[in-house]
């Protein structure tokens, strides 16, 4: 048994608190409803002291649909909301999941509806959640509104895992590219720089740029750290920016070397996924559209959207606008038109996520077999320039002997 806190209220209002040792938080909670309390907080009285650091608190995708799919199968075996709360808080091995889980019970314990109780922790709860849960609540289906959220969650984080995967290698050719350059100005061109200047005479343009950049290395490394952060600190904030976010959504779509295509099929298909799974659920249409352009994660399908919303509240359809909109392909265009003649627009919007799926996984094996032998080329560019640059004078040299 574990002893816990709490803090609750009499039936005249007053408050209590006092401690209780238990087996879990739930059985605190029955034994505290039983004496006619209501709970406002529980606790355990010996919590591990462990540093809290703000800036890294996130929610993995994964565990967020493990929480919704869990979510769903309690209500649906005939388990109150309230209840299957208290067992996932129990559950979750995530901190930061488990700390919200117990705001969201307090919230829906107080009264709220769950996707009122959800809404309050947007950090964790993106509005594709909080808008699937509300639909399911207003329709009675939020078993299956959840399993929907669950799919979403999946598949997305699925998406980024691959390109992700993908990305690894092109990375690690280019660290070490980078450390045998750093290595070869740092540790062999100080050793060929000694034997020039016993020879003396002018050093070619090509072995000046090696000398200066192993003087950079050897006696001015913290002005590369130096620069490099600055770099990385000034482009985090320029993105972060409305205008800076803009330019940068609109130059990863210019790409080449098909980086821009997959951005865009990435685009397309979370754009599909995502309206899909609100029209399904029955989330209005004019309400799916907003947070779908919020959650494409893509400034151009946002913009996109305001001309698609604007188009369905004069009464028109969604396929005219999107034809406008040079980030959707036609085929996208035509098979939304068909989804809205025919009334199963989710399912064909299922269909282009399922094809734009498949093509960014085609498209990311196509830029591997790119980058492969381009990696190879830059590597060895690299030792060939520093190699040449340090021979160049001493052949120079051999030629004036002869």
């Amino acid at each position: 048994m574990s002893t816990y806190v709490f803090k609750a209220l009499d039936l005249a209002g007053g408050k209590a608190k006092g401690e209780v040792e238990a087996d879990s938080k739930q059985a605190v909670a029955d034994q505290l409803k039983q004496r006619g309390l209501i709970v406002l907080d529980i606790a355990d009285k010996y919590s591990s002291k462990e540093i809290d650091l703000a800036f890294v608190k996130r929610v993995a995708p994964a565990d967020l649909a493990i929480f919704a799919r869990q979510l769903s199968t309690m209500i649906s075996s005939g388990m109150s909301i309230l209840r299957a709360l208290y067992v996932l808080e129990e559950q979750t091995s995530s901190k930061y999941l488990k700390e919200t889980i117990v705001a969201v019970r307090k919230d829906v314990e107080a009264g709220l509806s769950l996707s009122d109780a959800l809404a309050r922790h947007p950090k964790v709860f993106s509005p594709l959640f909080v808008a699937m849960a509300q639909a399911g609540e207003t329709g009675g289906v939020l078993e299956d509104a959840l399993v929907r959220v669950a799919d979403q969650l999946q598949k997305d984080a699925a998406l980024r895992k691959q390109v992700k995967s993908a990305m690894i290698y092109p990375c690690l050719v280019m660290v070490f590219a980078t450390g045998v350059l750093m290595a070869l100005v740092a540790f062999l061109v100080p050793v060929f720089e000694g034997v020039f200047k016993e020879f003396g005479g002018e050093l070619p343009a090509i072995t000046k740029v090696s000398v200066l950049l192993s003087k950079i290395v050897t006696k001015y490394w913290w002005t590369l750290f130096g620069g490099a952060a600055l770099l990385v600190v000034t482009f985090v904030k320029w993105k972060k920016t409305s205008w800076g976010r803009k330019q940068w959504d609109h130059f990863r779509l210019r790409v080449p070397m098909k980086i821009g295509t997959i951005v865009q099929q990435i685009a397309v298909a979370r754009w599909s996924r995502t309206l899909a799974s609100l029209t399904h659920a029955g989330v209005p249409l004019l309400q799916a559209l907003e947070i779908t352009g919020r959650t494409g994660g893509n400034v151009v399908v946002e913009e996109s959207m305001d001309g698609v919303i604007a188009s369905v509240k004069r009464g028109g359809t969604i396929a005219a606008p999107l034809a406008q909109a040079p980030i959707f392909p036609s085929i996208v265009t035509h098979m939304v038109g068909v989804g809205e003649e025919t009334g199963a627009l989710d399912t064909m919007l299922d269909r282009v996520a399922e094809f734009y799926e498949e093509q960014v996984e085609a498209s990311v094996k196509a830029l591997t077999s790119i980058l492969e032998p381009i990696m190879i080329i830059v590597i060895g560019g690299i030792v060939g320039f520093i190699v040449i640059s340090m021979y160049l004078p001493l052949f120079e040299v051999y030629n004036h002997v002869e």
